[in-house]
């Protein structure tokens, strides 16, 4: 595991379900992201990978300390293509 600590709340739960995940899928694409990258929009830490029903998901994070994270959002984006 990536990371240790995952800081989880009502509110970032909440903002991850409204993009049709859970904290488990989040934690499995930190645990096993394919790419790491920072945000263009935020400029946060973020991580990609496939959930375990095969979504490819961005995760975008807090970084708290070199390892507890606070996840902010996680939401689909496009595949890369092989």
């Amino acid at each position: 595991m990536r990371f240790v600590h995952i800081i989880w709340n009502d509110e970032n739960e909440q903002h991850v379900a409204e993009h049709g995940f859970d904290p488990e899928d989040v934690e499995y694409v930190l645990e096993n992201a394919t790419a790491d990258a920072c945000s263009r929009s935020s400029g946060r830490p973020c991580c990609f990978g496939f959930t375990p029903d095969g979504d490819y998901i961005i995760v975008i994070y807090d970084e708290i300390d070199d390892d507890t994270i606070y996840p902010i959002t996680a939401y689909e984006v496009p595949a890369p293509r092989l």
